[in-house]
């Protein structure tokens, strides 16, 4: 675990009446400059997130992907990433160089959307599918490997353990076996850091995979999961109803409030066994 992923601070604490202070855990939260360089162009300033110190290189890697500005490793020079500015409250900067440039302008679009508004969120899931292939059909994950996800996510959250404060994205085989698990402020930077492993280790399409989020089901996160052909997407909460739209459309199976031995399926349930 990155020593900069957490904080330990005096807290002041009331309990029953009583004040004491104590020494506490919080999640480190900073933000993190994405710039992208190829041959003979300037460095391109694509993004600053707020996100829990940690695995930068996966971070910025994984969200050039689910933006749909890389296909896959062989986008990446070598060396691929210019050094880290390190440092506490300073505006820290990750540099991804690239093989070859893209048009920047396919950053001009709106992901943001809510389920009050059908224009623009029907916008957004066209454009995804636009960037993104169906799909396919399978695989089929045991409904017993399936309860038994979260505990081994929860096991696997130690970040969590120590704040109360961190969203994590576990990515699992359909046998169960956990492969990855991420942690983060945002929920949308744990899928990011989660799914850039498996780019930088050459494994998308993720077609094998099943995605477990701590928390509730976004569009974002379903979109993100499309960009890698996830095809089974969990969540220990509830899902929004454009979360549930997107994956009905990408085939994406869509399970939430997966924990305690129950779980719904709100798309697609046919890869859900018995």
């Amino acid at each position: 675990m990155p020593v900069a992923a957490v904080r330990r601070l005096s807290v002041l604490v009331s309990r029953d009446g009583a004040r004491s202070t104590v020494e506490e855990w919080v999640a480190a939260e900073e933000p993190l400059q994405i710039l992208t360089e190829a041959e003979g162009r300037e460095p391109t300033r694509l993004a600053v997130t707020m996100r829990t110190p940690g695995h930068e290189q996966e971070l910025a890697v994984g969200f050039l992907y689910t933006e749909g500005l890389i296909s896959g490793a062989d986008a990446l020079a070598k060396p691929t990433f210019r050094e880290l500015l390190p440092g506490v409250g300073r505006h820290n900067e990750i540099t991804v160089r690239l093989a070859r440039d893209f048009d920047a302008s396919r950053l001009q679009r709106n992901f943001y959307a809510t389920s009050s508004c059908g224009v623009c969120g029907k916008a957004s899931i066209d454009q995804i599918e636009r960037a993104a292939p169906p799909i396919a059909e399978g695989p089929v994950i045991a409904a017993d490997v399936l309860a038994s996800l979260p505990a081994k996510l929860r096991a696997a959250q130690p970040q969590f353990e120590l704040t109360g404060g961190l969203h994590a994205v576990g990515l699992f085989t359909i046998q169960g076996e956990l492969v990855v698990v991420r942690e983060d402020v945002g929920r949308h930077n744990a899928m990011d850091k989660a799914i850039g492993r498996l780019v930088l280790d050459r494994a998308v399409p993720a077609h094998a995979t099943v995605a477990l989020v701590s928390g509730r089901a976004s569009f974002e996160l379903v979109q993100k999961a499309a960009m890698a052909a996830i095809p089974v997407l969990c969540a220990v909460s509830a899902p929004s109803s454009l979360a549930v739209r997107a994956a009905e459309r990408f085939g994406m199976t869509l399970v939430a409030f997966l924990r305690d031995g129950r779980y719904s399926v709100y798309a697609n349930p046919e890869r859900i066994g018995l």
